[in-house]
């Protein structure tokens, strides 16, 4: 019964690493899209999500399937919780991505340059990429010191929203420019949200490796 356990475990974490490596896929996709204004690309974006929901809701099966037949305790308890947590943070990576790729397609007929902000959103997409692997690597080794360096990462991909948002200030006030921006703001947020989960997630690592829960933010942080 152990062993049969100990494998339906590692079964989870194991989705839990192709639900991630799914999330980098969308979001690339989705920073391509809006690079290149690519409408087709970003329906691709919309219709992949389906398979990020379907891997989510296998790993909530298997999670709930799993507690209705064990009982976990200590480590493997927290193993159990942090599954289910990252899975939900994960789900909502790929959400952002997903609203990324349809804000592609409402800016597509706005004659707008706005190639300063796009170099601040995907400077802010590189590093949101970064945090997620790091994330996905310090959940596979149980590396407590890995999952605390996300929040460092995080206040660079707060930076660079700091400067998308200045980008959009300097737009002019035609009324094209003022929807792309506005539009623009929404983007960077969601990317700005998609480096907070991978935060969240090691926070969720720090937990199920020490038994203690600590904000890895600092709440006085500016935003």
């Amino acid at each position: 019964m152990r062993q049969s356990f100990q494998d339906e475990l590692s079964q989870l974490e194991a989705a839990v690493q192709e639900e991630g490596e799914l999330v980098l896929r969308a979001l690339r996709s989705a920073l391509n899209a809006l690079a290149r204004g690519d409408d087709e690309l970003a329906d691709d974006v919309i219709g992949f999500d389906d398979e990020v929901d379907r891997c989510y809701l296998r790993i909530e099966e298997g999670v709930q399937s799993l507690l209705a037949r064990q009982t976990p305790v200590a480590s493997d308890l927290r193993l159990v919780l942090a599954v289910l947590r990252v899975n939900l943070h994960l789900e909502r990576m790929a959400d952002y991505a997903v609203t990324v790729a349809k804000l592609t397609k409402l800016m597509g007929n706005l004659r707008v340059s706005g190639e300063a902000i796009l170099a601040s959103v995907e400077d802010m997409g590189q590093r949101a990429e970064q945090m997620i692997r790091v994330a996905l690597d310090a959940f596979a080794e149980r590396d407590v010191e890995k999952a605390r360096s996300l929040q460092e990462l995080d206040e660079l991909i707060d930076r660079a929203n700091r400067h998308a948002i200045d980008d959009v200030l300097s737009l002019g006030d035609s009324t094209e420019e003022r929807e792309y921006g506005l539009r623009m703001l929404v983007v960077s947020r969601c990317v700005e949200r998609i480096g907070d989960h991978a935060v969240d997630i090691g926070e969720q690592i720090a937990y199920m490796v020490t038994g203690e829960l600590h904000e890895l933010t600092d709440a006085s942080h500016p935003v």
